[in-house]
């Protein structure tokens, strides 16, 4: 049975509570995996001291960004995609598969080639404050890992044309394997050969390689594959095709990197607080991956099923489908998120942290947890179902304004005055003042979850549809 078949006219392109079951478990698992890794890595790295684990956990957030940037353009495919598929259109469908692989790889060698040519005066312009010891350890660090980006665009551009599809097994599979070589490379070169921070920088670079490797040539050899080898080596750009992609992948693109970038600029002011808020930070910032890991997942299927249901020309299933979605999404939260919290103190004392770190740490992830099981859903995992529907834009300005009026300008505006003088009365002095880059975290959330929820209940989106 080929594609053709499992689209064809005589099909329902809806979902039955199995199917969406089927399409949430593995990307629930392959969430948890990636995770992992960041846990696995930071870990290894705190035996190299507080230094090596801030620099590592300052690049990463420059890292996270480019990833964000090929997530969202492979959003745009797998939205194009997803329509495509719902209204039957199975040659569109291959053709916007084709058009996202290389319009990703052709992005990613121009961005590497650019982080090559100017990686000590980028550190340093977005890290000046941190001591020379981290920016040494960042330099390295990032020169290893940014050879790894192509293969990042590749490995999201084929995961999101499997979830196109509903088909999110496989891309679980890439990151079980991914997975396992990240991990088994960081223990064997920082403890068997006694590497640096490039014990886990090269491990993490073979391992992109061989997933991008392992989805692609799985998406070519697939009896129900949107790839055709042919057409991915002998390439045409289809501009209109192109377009449509853009017009999702641009948007969110833009969104993810302005969200991103003002987090960067965030980690740059809590920097000025020293070592100890840094390391902090990032500790508290892997639990908080964790904390979100059913939300983000419903949030990866909500593209898919909205998009099929779009392009299939049933907004009202949508609704239905989304509101479902929703509802998991929250009983996910409340059962991850109570007995993460109790072993929130267990888990920060891994790292290996002063005491006052540890502390910082502690209400760091705290804030983050509770305010997440209420706000983070909507404000993160309900504005996919209006990208899946076409309505980027919308979610694009949104974004942008809240980080950067509400998250940037409040987080400035709390640790200047220590929370207009409520940290004086609490105490607050010292790293610990870095949390209020936290509460206006919580202050973007909210703003966030009041435009969306408007957005989607009145409908707006409904007329958006990319296959028109």
């Amino acid at each position: 049975m080929d594609i053709q078949d499992n689209y064809a006219p005589h099909r329902r392109t809806l979902f039955s509570n199995r199917q969406l079951w089927t399409l949430v478990w593995p990307l629930l698992i392959e969430q948890l995996l990636q995770i992992t890794v960041g846990i696995a890595d930071i870990l290894m790295v705190a035996t190299l001291g507080e230094e090596t684990v801030s620099a590592v956990s300052l690049v990463d957030q420059i890292n996270l960004l480019l990833t964000q940037l090929f997530g969202a353009l492979a959003t745009g495919g797998a939205v194009v995609c997803s329509q495509f598929l719902g209204a039957q259109a199975v040659d569109r469908a291959k053709s916007s598969a084709v058009q996202l692989l290389h319009t990703c790889l052709a992005i990613s060698l121009a961005i590497m080639v650019f982080g090559l040519l100017t990686h000590l005066p980028l550190l340093s312009s977005i890290f000046g404050a941190v001591s020379s010891g981290v920016m040494a350890v960042s330099d390295k660090y990032f020169l290893i890992t940014i050879c790894g980006l192509p293969f990042v665009a590749l490995y999201n551009a084929a995961s999101a044309l499997f979830r196109a599809q509903g088909n999110s097994r496989i891309s679980m599979h890439a990151s079980l394997i991914t997975n396992f070589l990240n991990i088994g490379g960081n223990a064997l070169l920082i403890f068997g050969f006694g590497c640096g921070v490039e014990g886990v920088a090269i491990p993490t670079v073979v391992s992109r390689f061989v997933g991008a490797l392992f989805l692609l040539l799985t998406l070519i050899k697939s009896r129900s594959s949107l790839l055709e080898a042919d057409k991915l080596f002998h390439f045409r750009p289809d501009w209109r095709l192109i377009g449509k992609i853009l017009s999702i992948g641009i948007p969110s693109g833009i969104e993810n990197s302005m969200f991103q970038v003002g987090k960067i600029l965030v980690l740059s002011l809590i920097s000025t607080y020293g070592t100890p808020a840094v390391a902090a930070n990032a500790a508290a910032n892997t639990l908080a991956s964790f904390q979100v890991l059913p939300g983000v997942s419903i949030g990866l299927a909500m593209l898919t099923v909205v998009g099929q249901c779009i392009g299939a020309g049933q907004p009202d299933e949508a609704v239905r489908y989304v509101r479902k979605l929703m509802t998991v999404c929250y009983v996910g939260m409340i059962l991850l998120n109570v007995p993460l919290w109790l072993l929130t103190p267990s888990i920060i004392g891994l790292y290996n942290l002063s005491e006052e770190t540890a502390y910082v740490a502690f209400i760091m992830a705290s804030t983050h947890a509770f305010c997440g099981v209420v706000i983070w859903p909507v404000a993160f995992a309900l504005p996919n179902s209006l990208r899946a529907a076409g309505d980027a834009r919308f979610t694009m300005l949104v974004s942008i304004a809240s980080v950067w009026i509400v998250r940037v300008g409040m987080s400035h505006i709390l640790t200047a005055t220590n929370g207009f003088g409520i940290g004086d009365w609490l105490l607050w002095s010292g790293a610990i003042v870095a949390e209020w880059t936290w509460v206006a975290m919580i202050l973007d959330w909210i703003v966030r979850t009041v435009f969306f929820i408007a957005r989607f209940h009145r409908g707006g989106w409904r007329g958006k549809s990319l296959v028109n």
